[in-house]
């Protein structure tokens, strides 16, 4: 079993988090790109078990003022997601070798991924609780968790896997329930996507509804197909078995669509 690896990645002078999981080097690797509370420890054993189920190398990276990367130069606002997707993403890739992958994103990291994709080369996107407009539910739940940061041991938790749990959160929680975010929408980057997609959602999501992959599969110029489990907004986590091995037939799938292709 492979092993996981840490990386040496720095961008613009900032240092980021980042590991990979060893795998083929003759195939597209996968690309994890976490969610808004999310770093590379918190993947867990993620990682590893998409190696196997795969074979794939398997790359993750913590965001700026997420896990042990550095600070952002500036706090977030309603811009992060394509700033993330269209200048950090790139260069991440290139600097790792890692060009044209397969995106799997949860949550905040889908959304990256899906933007990412519709201005970027990629061979396919696994979308794990993806959101491309802001629903009432979502803000109620993002509400609900700041009032357990505040209350509760959320943040000591969350200090397990950030240096600093406080920017970690804020700059999520503060970027959700500004009001200017309420308009937000990735519908029009949906549009310009071609490359296949698998989307997962927990059925009980309290992040999300169905009306998530519903916009997402009106609107992609590729094929799409959905997977919906037993569980929350954690799917990988509450199904892992039906996820990997919906995640290990997608891989082969987009590789034989690409063969057909070329």
């Amino acid at each position: 079993m492979s092993a996981r690896v840490a990386l040496d990645l720095v961008i613009d002078g900032r240092r980021l988090e980042a590991a990979e999981v060893p795998g083929a080097p003759d195939e597209r690797p996968l690309v994890l790109l976490h969610e808004g509370l999310g770093s590379v420890s918190a993947w867990r054993g993620f990682p590893e078990a998409l190696q196997r189920a795969t074979s794939r190398r398997v790359i993750a990276f913590s965001r700026f003022g997420h896990g042990r990367s550095d600070p952002p130069p500036a706090p977030r606002t309603p811009t992060f997601f394509h700033e993330e997707a269209l200048a950090v993403l790139p260069e991440v890739l290139r600097r790792l070798g890692a060009e044209e992958p397969v995106l799997v994103g949860h949550s905040d990291g889908a959304s990256i991924g899906l933007i990412h994709a519709a201005a970027n080369p990629v061979r396919g996107l696994v979308l794990i609780a993806p959101h491309v407009v802001v629903e009432d539910v979502t803000l109620e739940a993002i509400r609900e968790t700041r009032e357990r940061f505040e209350t509760t041991d959320l943040r000591e938790r969350l200090a397990r896997h950030h240096d600093d749990p406080d920017v970690a959160f804020r700059n999520w929680c503060d970027v959700w329930l500004d009001p200017v975010f309420r308009s937000w929408t990735l519908e029009p980057d949906a549009e310009r996507v071609t490359c296949p997609i698998l989307l997962v959602q927990g059925a009980e999501d309290p992040y999300g509804t169905l009306d998530q992959l519903d916009r997402i599969e009106d609107r992609v110029r590729g094929p799409a197909r959905r997977l919906v489990v037993p569980g929350g907004h954690s799917p990988h986590r509450d199904a892992p078995e039906r996820v990997l091995r919906e995640v290990a037939a997608f891989v082969e799938e987009v590789d034989e669509l690409a063969r057909r292709a070329a």
